[in-house]
């Protein structure tokens, strides 16, 4: 029997937790639990961390999942890591789900980092309006240039004082659009914007807003990954959890 852990989080995967749950195929989905009102989900839901790549053997074993279907945010390495090593000790098939990385286009102005240290060496000296377009996770290397005036979208309300000296927060959940994003960075007359190459469509509205305005924009590339089975579409990841295809 095939009894499948969406590893979620992202748009892709509550795409195939739709398509699971229509096809009534056992599976369950897992959120990490970074917000505090995550989308419901067609499928079964358990929301919080397993315990490192231990408690994540131990759930595979004692929950007898035969597939685990990685669909988390691009970066978030720490959970795709861990998912590769207790998957490989239960002897779990496993596969990737993932979008395509952002593309830059005529007009882009993007300069390439490789990681949140790049991405604050990258900022001016001189005082600037940011948009950190990164989540809440790693804004306290920010804090090493405190000259910038910070907007930060966040899905949920900070639950503690922000390691941002000067900062706007605005509240917001996604998929946006390029007209809302456009306004936003008018609103907040943004000079240069902070982002990870998380790619897909909902949040990519803020890259045509900053190609309209001629913005210049820090893109953070992928972090890198152990070689993984990778799967790009739907149709893909559905064919290899019925064992159409293995490839």
């Amino acid at each position: 029997m095939t009894r499948t852990l969406v590893l979620g989080g992202t748009t892709e995967a509550s795409t195939l937790a739709l398509a699971l749950a229509d096809s009534g195929a056992d599976a369950v989905f897992s959120y990490a639990g970074r917000t505090a009102k995550p989308v419901p989900q067609p499928l079964p839901m358990r929301v919080g961390g397993f315990g490192g790549v231990a408690g994540l053997l131990a759930y595979l074993r004692e929950n007898d999942i035969s597939h685990v279907v990685d669909a988390t945010h691009p970066f978030a390495t720490q959970m795709s890591r861990n998912a590769l090593q207790a998957c490989a000790q239960a002897g779990v098939a496993i596969c990737a789900f993932e979008r395509p990385a952002w593309q830059a286009r005529v007009g882009d102005k993007w300069r390439h980092v490789p990681d949140m240290a790049g991405a604050v060496a990258a900022l001016p000296e001189q005082a600037a309006r940011v948009f950190l377009a990164i989540g809440k996770q790693n804004l306290a290397v920010f804090a090493a240039k405190p000259q910038h005036h910070y907007l930060l979208r966040l899905v949920d309300a900070p639950a503690a004082d922000l390691p941002l000296p000067d900062c706007t927060v605005e509240l917001a959940r996604g998929p946006f659009d390029p007209a809302g994003d456009l306004a936003l960075l008018r609103r907040h007359r943004i000079t240069h914007i902070v982002a990870k190459n998380a790619g897909g469509a909902g949040a990519a509205a803020k890259l045509t807003a900053a190609r309209g305005l001629g913005l210049p924009i820090v893109m953070i590339d992928r972090p890198g990954l152990p070689a993984r089975r990778m799967l790009g579409t739907l149709a893909e990841v559905l064919a290899w959890l019925s064992h159409v295809s293995d490839a």
